[in-house]
């Protein structure tokens, strides 16, 4: 007999923080950023109106990063990473293809009892 919930209660919860990503300016830019996701892979929108912003869960021990290209018409935005809530770094971007990054740092997650005591 096949067991369909067996599996996924073996999946450990991967414990997370709440990373807020905020890209300020007019027009529109290509947005990369990490968020809670089972690949590793980060998330992009193209072409995202600005302004624009996005709380997502971001698993302990990896780096928020957001990244933001702007179109052949260029412009100028500001991206910005905080950490529940605590502003970790801004940079801004401008002219044509204009691109920066910002990132921040996550705690790592502390073993539980059960692994200390292995």
């Amino acid at each position: 007999m096949l067991s369909t919930g067996g599996e996924e209660k073996k999946k450990r919860e991967v414990p997370t923080a709440s990373v807020t990503y905020e890209v300020t300016g007019t027009g529109t830019a290509d947005i990369t950023y990490q968020a809670r996701n089972e690949s590793g892979k980060a998330t992009v929108e193209k072409a995202a109106a600005l302004p624009w912003r996005k709380t997502v869960p971001v698993p302990l021990g990896r780096s928020p990063v957001v990244s933001i290209v702007l179109g052949e018409k260029g412009g100028q935005a500001r991206c910005a990473v905080a950490v529940q809530g605590r502003h970790m770094q801004s940079a801004t971007a401008s002219g044509g293809f204009g691109r920066a990054t910002c990132s921040g740092t996550l705690p790592s997650p502390s073993p539980s009892p059960a692994d200390a005591a292995g």
